[in-house]
């Protein structure tokens, strides 16, 4: 198995990256809060949820608010199980780095 097998090719975008994220500390967000945090725009961040939920990665919750739509989001179990593994793929290629440095 190579050093990069175990990344995942859906978390190679920096927005997807920080949607999982910011979904995997916190329990859901709602649209307006991912796209303030991110600093992307509508269309940018709706490209990449799409792409996510798509995966089966996240779930979605389309509800009223004072009668104005909100769309809220939370990591799936697959979406989570995933990320955690994209993360320790990542541990590990900077594990096995670090230890092939020579000083």
């Amino acid at each position: 198995m190579g050093l990069i097998d175990g990344i995942n090719k859906i978390f190679d975008h920096r927005v997807r990256l920080g949607i999982m994220s910011i979904l995997l500390v916190n329990a859901h967000a709602d649209f307006t809060t991912l796209k303030e945090m991110l600093d992307v725009t509508d269309g940018n961040l709706a490209s990449h949820l799409k792409a996510l939920e798509q995966a089966g990665y996240i779930e979605v919750e389309k509800r009223f608010i004072n009668r104005r739509p909100n769309t809220r989001y939370q990591a799936s179990t697959v979406g989570t199980a995933a990320f955690r593994k994209h993360l320790d793929a990542l541990e590990n290629i900077l594990g096995k780095a670090s230890g092939n440095t020579q000083k």
